[in-house]
């Protein structure tokens, strides 16, 4: 006779395997539909919640926050940022080297504080699309520079962000952007100042002793001036940075304005202001233009150096203290052109932001750049080192040399 008892026990093991509804099958033999519904119902129920508990769980370890993704929606913006770099290694932000304290650091830890990124943003800020406009040097100053990022829309941004900033340290602007915007690649050009003594083109045989009562004369000025307007339009600037090879179309770079204003007198030292304003810049470039024009007014190197340094050959060009270097504020043209007026944009220009940008300026560039110069004397150390250069380049390779890899070792950034 067929024995069905052993088939069913195996049928039963199979089936058990096999989850939850098909156990149930096996189990409706042994007992009343009605009930095995109602238990198939509750189970379903529990395993729903369970998936919702496990749902929550997941967004919590992310560092996900629910309630305020629904009433602050993550949205692409831009802030109008100032500091004093005095004490900071730049602005970019370098993970891992906390004894190397930048702009950056300061920043992520106040948007975190605030509440306007998740905590987990701050380790990867490529989970918030965060680029800034220019990476400004160890020292160097910015009074317009833009960072892009998204970030959550809560209510009065500014003010929360400043409260966890230092006060060298400023958000004076926000905008919103649209979702693709990248303050870096958006950026037309950028315009940077730089604050020096002009004791700078006094002539090398000037008694530094008395740098307070030297007074650049006008007709100084005027050399000065058409030295720098020969810095105008396109030109291969290989000499004023490191690792660039004189064939690196990379080294080209486009400048529109140079000039140098009028002097004026800040704690009995006359100083003036320098401006550039080019498409972009590589690292110490500004600083090496403008330590080249200082090294021709006071009589260490000849004019001709200038055009000579764009040529093929190595020319040992002087870099300038980065005490006085100010970023003064970047250009969006082609952006605004495009979507400034199209009626869901603001153009990125911060004409009601001025008051806020020179109250700034006022109160913690200038004076910083003044003290620092009138205490330590950056700018008169730095000239003491110009003899010591090689503007006929017969020995520029190994002092090039050295020079990199002590710019290496100190800043590690990749623009002015």
């Amino acid at each position: 006779m067929f024995e069905v008892r052993p088939l069913i026990s195996a049928l039963r093991q199979t089936l058990q395997r096999n989850g939850g509804f098909i156990k149930l099958l096996c189990t409706m033999s042994e007992g009343s539909t009605d009930q095995q519904t109602a238990k198939l119902l509750k189970r379903a129920n529990e395993e729903n919640e369970d998936s919702a508990e496990r749902a929550t769980k997941r967004v919590k370890v992310d560092g996900e926050h629910t309630e305020d993704d629904k009433k602050y929606p993550k949205k692409k913006v831009v802030l109008l940022l100032a500091y004093s770099g005095k004490g900071y290694y730049g602005m970019q932000r370098n993970p891992g080297n906390s004894q190397f304290r930048t702009i950056e650091d300061d920043l992520v830890t106040a948007l975190i504080k605030s509440g306007c990124i998740p905590e987990n943003h701050g380790d990867d800020m490529k989970k918030m699309s965060f680029q800034r406009c220019a990476r400004t040097d160890k020292g160097v100053s910015a009074a317009g520079q833009v960072v892009s990022l998204k970030l959550w829309l809560i209510e009065d941004i500014i003010q929360k962000i400043n409260q966890h900033l230092p006060l060298q340290i400023r958000i004076l602007g926000f905008k919103r952007v649209t979702q693709g915007f990248n303050s870096k690649n958006n950026c037309d050009a950028r315009t940077y100042s730089y604050m020096l003594p002009t004791v700078a083109f006094s002539q090398k045989d000037y008694d530094i002793g008395n740098i307070a009562a030297f007074r650049l004369d006008p007709e100084t000025i005027q050399r000065v001036n058409r030295l720098f307007a020969l810095y105008k339009g396109t030109h291969n600037f290989h000499n004023f940075t490191s690792q660039k090879a004189p064939h690196d179309p990379s080294a080209r770079r486009y400048i529109t304005e140079m000039s140098c204003g009028e002097p004026f007198i800040r704690n009995d030292h006359e100083f003036a202001v320098i401006n550039v304003r080019g498409q972009s810049f590589m690292l110490h470039q500004i600083r090496k233009m403008i330590g080249l024009v200082i090294a021709v007014i006071k009589g260490y190197a000849k004019e001709e150096v200038i055009e000579k340094s764009w040529g093929p050959d190595k020319v040992d060009v002087p870099k300038a203290p980065g005490l006085g270097l100010i970023l003064e504020r970047v250009h969006f043209d082609r952006y605004n052109k495009r979507f400034g007026g199209d009626g869901l944009h603001e153009t990125l220009e911060w004409d009601c932001e001025e008051a806020a940008i020179k109250a700034f300026k006022e109160a913690h560039i200038y004076p910083t750049i003044v003290e620092t110069e009138c205490q330590e004397g950056s700018m008169v150390s730095w000239m003491s080192t110009l003899p010591i250069h090689d503007f006929e380049g017969t020995a520029a390779e190994a002092r090039d040399n050295k020079d990199e890899k002590q710019e290496n070792a100190d800043e590690g950034n990749n623009s002015d």
